[in-house]
């Protein structure tokens, strides 16, 4: 038992730390003084956790560009396709999150943290509008900073597919 419990991961160097902390920041603190100065949002919960995998574990699949865009896009469709049939429901909330995870899988762009997309969307009850702003507006901008920031600091991203 003590085993399962123990950090699968190796220990992250120093710099690592502080870079995945600081892409994170940076990514988040644009997304929001952009916000501040658009009439539309662009900051849902999901983009945090999107922050994780592009700052902290960059050459990971999914945390690739394609992945990131659209598995936000296609777990978010897939919400709004869902909420506007059902009205939210335990049932309905699990099946859009199941339908969008099969959805990312067979689409070969998974990116774990679009699987909260439709309870945003359950939750906010948002128009079609929200795909576009704050989803694929928000999706972008995070990739676009994960390439200037990796760029910078020398880490490769994105990954060359062989």
């Amino acid at each position: 038992m003590i085993k399962l419990l123990s950090p699968s991961l190796p220990r992250s160097n120093l710099r690592n730390v502080f870079l995945a902390g600081l892409g994170s920041f940076i990514a988040i603190a644009i997304l929001a003084l952009l916000a501040q100065n658009v009439p539309f949002a662009l900051l849902v919960a999901p983009f945090g956790a999107s922050c994780v995998l592009l700052f902290a574990a960059p050459s990971a699949p999914l945390s690739q560009p394609l992945n990131v865009i659209a598995g936000h896009l296609v777990a978010t469709l897939t919400g709004l396709a869902f909420h506007a049939f059902w009205a939210s429901s335990w049932w309905s909330v699990a099946l859009a999150v199941g339908c969008a995870t099969a959805l990312m899988v067979a689409l070969r762009v998974t990116h774990p943290p679009a699987g909260a997309d439709p309870l945003v969307v359950f939750a906010a009850d948002p128009g079609i509008g929200f795909l576009f702003a704050p989803v694929l507006a928000g999706s972008v901008i995070l990739v676009l900073v994960a390439m200037t920031f990796h760029r910078l600091n020398g880490t490769a991203y994105p990954n060359r597919i062989p």
